[in-house]
């Protein structure tokens, strides 16, 4: 079997990067893909070395494109013009300590320069190829064209880096003063009525409302900053710019070691002590919940799904307060449960759910938004994790814009409870959403979360407790039943959504995939390199398809009359990864009598793609290339060539599926800048505006004609709920208006995409 050594390839993205590091990633690949011990593997060989070990260069030039913002002495004109190379250290044998010789100096022409900023404007990333002519025409090194290309990055990144950095620092500024007004108005507390300056903290009145506005704007605001400094690598979660060292549950009488939560007494209203009784509290709960079975836990025959018994939930739980008045007649609890394997190891695992950025990207399609607000107290141990608590907000999403997002604040634990064993667990406190406007206490995390048990060759055995608290609301006709049963926000997606994205990791990092799940596509460097560009188009989608405040959604009246088509316009400025100009996308969502498992398979199928791609103008698609990304055959990376009257078309297709949900995500792509991204060179600067389906089951389970304790004789599938989403780019110009023409446009393009969908499965026009 041939194994492909990765050792010379460039380094994963930041998406990847070291998360198998263990010998185990390839024990683990090698079960799935065995097949009676004779399964074909593809060679592949990476184009940009050889085998072995990658060679170490004797000269180093100051060109790493990875080692962060430029520090030079010299002016950045200096900077444009000079090739600074570096001799081998060379060692005196009179003297103990090495000394390098002196630096020389190459000083390019401005007919050099104006080539290379030239062609620099075209391709930031010339391949070799184009620096070896480069070189010939300029009669340069070809290593000093490569360098001086990696200088000019560097160069741009800095210069990117110095602006943001202003940008954060004004932030924080405005953020400190309103810190300091604030602490200095808690200090003389006043009555609201007479102005009057009070001194006795019991009799304390509430706080005015312009000054408990600014609070909450001061604590949004600090969410901001946080993930700012999280996107800029500046300063760690919950620390602050001006103090080094981050907050503890032992905190300190100065001042600067106080954690912010100190200075948010009228906010959230709780000290630490109070809170770490809480989350310990919480943290046995969670304990009971995710490993006890009946009465507690009681599983349906017509189902299978685990259903909580809420009464046995109160015995067992006896609330102090009972939380029934706070939306009286309006409370809905959901509580669900589910178990199952994941390709991750353990201490990995632990850091993505602690990490916020790493945990936002682990479930691309439901967070929608979220913020480490606060280090309420740092772990402890070689980890690092065990006993951190952070206060944390989050913004959860389905992939329609139909159905409102779910914002909820919450205090994370996480804690080993042995070697192999850790549980993270989720509670809202009390008093913490009573002091925040009323559009975020919709709803409230009760003790939820996942038990962590490490398992053999990189596994992680995961039981997940999804608890919540809702307000009730009205829900669109099409979504009340899988909203209202639990199912869109429970246990069961989260589960199914990491065991996914874990896969999808373990596949980009893969070394031994099997030739039939992998063509088109002849070196590790393109796989990568395609997998990271469809990865991105994937997560641009899930963004714009949702509820969330990023998008403002206007209803139009669709062609037919029986579809709600929404709209929303953009402007892309700065993002290479997306066109420059004004963006319209425009989605409708609706039901058919389909199973979700075949209308999946029917949108994905390339030999199928124009019974409804009316942009394709009915012409047949080929496969270019198709790399898996996990065990089912649904989910795959393909490249697709449409022949078109006049010319060709490509279509970079993802498609992914679980046992929630399925998406087919797809994108025009320039053919020559394809051609590149398949070779290995990078992909960040390819634009990419993706459009697609997403398909969910209806939530109706149906009950079997028999009562069998078999399950393939209790299923039957249902209907599917079907959102697709179209994105155009109306004008290349950003200060151009929206034209009616424009929405008139993507309107006929939805509507006929959705007419052909109907017609290929004989729906009525009445669905």
């Amino acid at each position: 079997m041939g194994v492909v050594d990765m050792s010379n390839n460039h380094p994963p993205s930041h998406e990847t990067k070291d998360f198998f590091p263990s010998p185990a990633l390839s024990l683990s690949l090698a079960g799935i893909f065995r097949d009676g011990g004779n399964v074909e593997t593809e060679e592949v060989e990476d184009g940009s070395a050889s085998r072995g070990r990658p060679r170490e260069e004797s000269t180093v030039e100051i060109s790493s494109e990875n080692s962060g913002p430029l520090r030079s002495r010299g002016s950045d004109d200096d900077f444009e013009h000079a090739d600074i190379t570096c001799n081998e250290e060379d060692e005196d044998p009179n003297n103990n300590s090495k000394k390098k010789k002196r630096k020389k100096y190459h000083r390019h022409t401005a007919e050099q320069i104006r080539e290379m900023e030239a062609l620099f404007k075209e391709s930031p990333h010339p391949d070799e190829k184009q620096r070896q002519q480069l070189s010939k025409q300029l009669g340069l090194h070809p290593r000093q064209v490569k360098f001086w290309f990696q200088n000019r990055r560097t160069q741009i990144k800095a210069i990117q880096e110095r602006h943001e950095n202003s940008l954060l620092k004004a932030e924080i500024e405005k953020l400190r003063e309103e810190n300091k007004g604030l602490r200095k108005t808690l200090k003389n507390p006043s009555c609201p009525n007479c102005g009057f300056t009070i001194s006795s903290n019991n009799d304390a009145p509430t706080l005015p409302a312009e000054e408990h506005q600014l609070r909450i704007e001061n604590a949004r605001l600090r969410a901001e900053v946080e993930k700012l400094r999280a996107a800029l690598g500046k300063y760690p979660i919950g620390t602050s710019p001006n103090n080094n060292s981050s907050s503890s549950c032992s905190g300190g009488n100065e001042e600067e070691n106080r954690s912010a939560l100190d200075y948010y007494t009228g906010i959230f209203g709780l000290e630490k002590s109070r809170i770490m009784h809480v989350v310990n509290k919480a943290m046995e709960e969670l304990k009971k919940m995710a490993t006890c079975g009946e009465p507690l836990w009681i599983r349906s025959f017509e189902t299978g799904r685990e259903i909580l018994n809420y009464d046995e939930y109160m015995k067992e739980f006896p609330t102090e307060n009972p939380r029934d008045g706070r939306w009286p007649n309006k409370r809905c609890i959901e509580a669900s449960r589910e178990t199952g394997i994941v390709f991750m190891e353990l201490p990995r695992l632990v850091q993505t759910f602690m990490d916020v950025n790493q945990w936002k990207e682990m479930f691309p399609s439901m967070i929608s938004k979220a913020a480490t607000v606060d280090v309420i107290c740092n772990g402890e141990g070689a980890n690092c994790w065990d006993g951190a608590v952070q206060l944390m907000f989050a913004e959860v999403q389905m992939l329609t814009p139909v159905v409102g997002t779910r914002e909820v604040y919450f205090v994370r634990y996480c804690k080993q409870l042995s070697v192999g064993q850790w549980a993270i667990v989720d509670v809202s406190v009390d008093k913490v959403e009573d002091n925040i406007d009323a559009s975020l206490v919709k709803c409230r995390k009760l003790p939820s979360g996942c038990f962590l048990q490490e398992q053999s060759n990189a596994h992680c055995k995961v039981t997940w407790v999804e608890h919540l608290e809702c307000q009730k609301s009205i829900v669109h006709s099409l979504y009340r039943v899988i909203v209202n049963s639990g199912q869109a926000f429970g246990a069961r997606r989260w589960m199914a959504t990491l065991q996914q994205q874990c896969e999808r990791l373990l596949f980009s990092m893969a070394t031994n995939i099997p030739t039939k799940d992998t063509t088109g596509v002849a070196t590790l460097a393109g796989r990568k390199s395609i997998l990271t560009l469809a990865q991105r188009m994937t997560w641009s989608f899930y963004r714009m398809l949702g509820a969330s405040s990023y998008n403002t959604w206007n209803k139009i009246p669709s062609k037919t009359g029986q579809e709600d088509i929404r709209v929303a316009s953009r402007k892309n400025l700065t993002d290479t990864g997306e066109p420059h100009g004004v963006i319209l996308c425009a989605v409708s969502s609706i039901w058919l009598p389909v199973s979700r498992n075949v209308l999946f398979d029917f949108l994905k199928d390339e030999t199928r793609r124009h019974e409804w791609d009316v942009m394709s103008n009915g012409g047949p698609a080929q496969s270019v290339a198709n790399l898996a990304k996990g065990q089912d055959k649904g989910n795959a990376v393909s490249i697709q060539a449409v022949k078109l009257r006049e010319n060709n078309m490509w279509i970079l297709q993802d498609t992914c599926t679980n046992a929630y949900e399925s998406a087919v995500v797809y994108a025009p792509v320039d053919i020559a800048g394809m051609q590149s991204v398949i070779t290995g060179c990078d992909s960040s600067n390819t634009a990419v505006l993706p459009s697609g389906f997403s398909i969910l089951s209806d939530g109706i389970e149906s009950r079997g004609l028999v009562i069998t304790s078999k399950p393939e004789d209790r299923s039957s599938e249902g209907g599917s709920l079907l959102t697709i989403a179209f994105q155009i780019l109306t004008s290349n110009s950003p200060t151009a208006k929206l034209s009616k023409e424009s929405v008139e446009s993507v309107n006929n393009l939805l509507s006929s995409t959705l007419h052909k969908i109907k017609t290929s499965f004989q729906c009525d026009d009445a669905y």
